[in-house]
């Protein structure tokens, strides 16, 4: 057995995989990761629409935009914050009920069906300004 310390000359760095090189189309990882994980965020805060409220929302000639669903989106995600599981969402002449669990919407009046109408089984409501 020998007491002598044998020191490596060559210097030691990090490996690096095929998709940390620069070339045309490839992502550096921590890059690919922050899309990764904004396309899951983007993906998780998605408001679906069930075949009831689709139906409701055609039958009034209601037509979204993407400012709209950004909206509505953010209304579910605060009404979730707060601890709602079911709510009322309010976007100018459109109420949406809304089950905050399954981030769907369930069914969608407009201000003539709100005259003497109820909404039951909620327990939050938001207010789109």
């Amino acid at each position: 057995m020998s007491d002598k310390l044998i020191i490596n000359p060559q210097p030691i760095t990090p490996f690096k995989s095929a998709t940390e090189k620069t070339g045309k189309g490839q992502v550096k990882p921590d890059q690919a990761f922050g899309k990764a994980l904004e396309d899951a965020l983007r993906k998780h805060s998605e408001v679906k629409f069930s075949a009831h409220a689709l139906e409701r929302l055609r039958q009034r000639n209601f037509n979204l935009q993407e400012e709209d669903l950004h909206k509505i989106g953010d209304a579910v995600e605060k009404a979730r914050r707060k601890g709602v599981n079911s709510s009322l969402v309010l976007l100018g002449d459109l109420a949406l009920v809304a089950s905050i669990k399954n981030k769907t919407i369930v069914t969608a009046v407009d201000t003539k069906g709100m005259k003497d109408h109820v909404f039951t089984g909620i327990d939050g409501a938001v207010i789109i300004e």
